[in-house]
């Protein structure tokens, strides 16, 4: 099986263009081990789509499936166009999330970045659950797949994989959740960290970005119609929340390298 390790923001996965085999849990868990493995945050494969010009599925590093991913879907968009599935450059991609627009933005017939419209956002209100002795307030949002956001003082300082594990089995999220917890920089800057559902701690999080300044903005932290740059361990990502709460989101998708692996 032929396979192209790419990231966003050092979000990785590994990506295939192929009908997704019935073994698909088993393969992605022995292949994204950073051990065993060729590791990664996962795995993605790619298709033609009946209702779009391609569709991608999303499997975490445990097996599970995933609705959507911000940074997965940009670097689809760079795989079929360096690989010439398309020359394209405004793509629509079918996900389990609903059918999502890319643009890609080429020179010297390469992707050096991607924009995509995410469609909108869904902001709840706040939450307060007992995590581990810790009253902590949520914010729930949906952007096709589940978050919490939670706004700390110093992003850096929080305990990501302490309480991001134990809010992403809690019995008030039945299909588990994508924790981020967030810091208010400025009116046009956020600080994130964040533990996705199935995977743990990653470098970024695309979906998560999107979430997270949804809420910024629903809280009058930030200003809708304005991009707001989203540090993640990993990098910065451009995010625009506008009117209706519709997301864009903008940032790099690169290749790591090609391989190719016999299982048994």
């Amino acid at each position: 099986m032929k396979f192209t390790k790419m990231n966003g923001l050092g979000n990785d996965y590994l990506f295939v263009f192929g009908d997704v085999p019935a073994n698909i849990r088993e393969l992605c868990i022995k292949l994204s081990d950073r051990y065993f493995g060729a590791g990664s945050d996962g795995m993605i494969y790619i298709s033609y789509s009946e209702k779009a010009d391609f569709s991608m599925r999303i499997f975490n590093a445990d097996g599970s499936e995933a609705e959507m991913c911000g940074n997965g879907i940009r670097c689809v968009g760079r795989y079929v166009y360096e690989k010439g599935y398309t020359d394209k450059r405004h793509l629509t991609v079918e996900t389990l999330a609903g059918i999502k627009e890319l643009d890609l933005y080429v020179s010297g017939g390469k992707v050096r970045r991607v924009s995509v419209n995410m469609g909108a956002a869904t902001v709840s209100n706040e939450i307060r659950l007992d995590v581990n002795g810790n009253d902590v307030e949520i914010t729930p949002v949906s952007v096709g797949n589940p978050h919490a956001v939670i706004f700390v003082p110093d992003a850096e300082a929080a305990p990501v994989a302490e309480l991001g594990q134990s809010i992403e089995r809690n019995g008030y999220f039945p299909n588990g959740v994508n924790v981020e917890f967030a810091s208010v920089v400025s009116e046009n800057e956020i600080r994130m960290r964040v533990w996705e559902r199935g995977s743990g701690i990653t470098k970024a999080c695309g979906t998560g970005a999107c979430a997270t300044a949804a809420a910024a903005v629903s809280k009058g932290f930030c200003k809708k119609e304005r991009p707001i740059s989203v540090e993640l361990d990993g990098g910065v990502l451009q995010i625009t929340v506008l009117p209706e709460n519709r997301i864009t989101m903008s940032g790099p998708a690169e290749t790591v390298y090609e391989g190719e692996t016999v299982l048994c």
